[in-house]
């Protein structure tokens, strides 16, 4: 996995580049669907990297966000999941919370992952048995997550455009009150593999395999763990490119009781 998280990282920051330039001088925006935008700039950067991808593994499939999705990739055994823009409303909002996202599946399993921060010259990166790492500027840090078990001490990543008030009670019942909102879901689980959140409940099914794919591998490589709500694994190159049954992310710790708070919240709700 070496030469694969090599290439990965090189095109990860050549994309950063090409969104950065459209993030200097403004992008039009066009609406793929209900509160689901797109730019220029995701096209851009996505053209770019499904075509480097193709060439320099050619025997690999490609999911890609900004790209019709082809049936043919059932028949690999290893995909490569593009999001070549995670956060695009930050950055139509001019926030800076947007981030490239490639992750590598083999065998329905995430094995690969690099998520770059363009405008924070960040870049998680990790490959399965090679650890997980955040790179900015001239330094390398390995990451593990944090050991943190009392509940009052933890904190929990929330999204920034979109509130949820079941989130809210499933983090009032495990006793964790600190909040950190971020607007990329690759960059939320960077959060968690770096020890300043503690755990990630996404309930909706409005997610992918590329938004999950390379930020899974990076959280697994650190220690953490994810699941659906039902505390199954995320599975990749299905057919169903949706992650119907919503995220749970965390430090491992709490993960148990989360599934189990969420499972008496949706029973108490019915």
């Amino acid at each position: 996995m070496e030469q694969e998280l090599e290439v990965a990282k090189k095109l990860a920051y050549e994309a950063g580049n090409i969104l950065l330039e459209f993030y200097a001088s403004g992008a039009q925006v066009d609406w793929k669907g209900h509160d689901d935008p797109v730019t220029a700039a995701d096209r851009a950067a996505n053209e770019m990297l499904v075509r480097e991808l193709t060439r320099h593994f050619p025997h690999d499939a490609v999911l890609s966000e900004e790209f019709p999705d082809d049936p043919v990739r059932l028949r690999y055994d290893r995909v490569w999941m593009v999001d070549p823009m995670d956060g695009t409303k930050q950055f139509i909002e001019k926030i800076g919370e947007f981030a490239v996202m490639i992750g590598l599946a083999v065998e329905g399993e995430a094995r690969l992952g690099v998520v770059y921060h363009p405008t924070a010259e960040r870049m998680f990166y990790a490959a399965s048995g090679l650890g997980a790492f955040v790179e900015e500027k001239w330094t390398t840090k390995r990451l593990h997550v944090p050991a943190t078990t009392d509940p009052a001490q933890m904190v929990a990543a929330m999204s920034r455009s979109h509130h949820n008030p079941k989130v809210d009670l499933i983090c009032a019942q495990l006793g964790v009150t600190q909040r950190i909102h971020h607007g990329s879901v690759g960059l939320k689980f960077g959060l968690l593999a770096e020890g300043r959140a503690h755990l990630y409940v996404h309930l909706s099914g409005r997610t992918n395999q590329w938004d999950t794919c390379g930020p899974e591998a990076i959280l697994r490589e650190a220690g953490g763990v994810i699941t659906d709500r039902y505390g199954d694994p995320l599975r990749y190159n299905d057919p169903e490119i949706r992650n119907l049954n919503g995220i749970i992310a965390s430090t491992g710790v709490m993960h148990d009781r989360i599934l189990e708070t969420i499972a008496a919240t949706q029973t108490e709700q019915r």
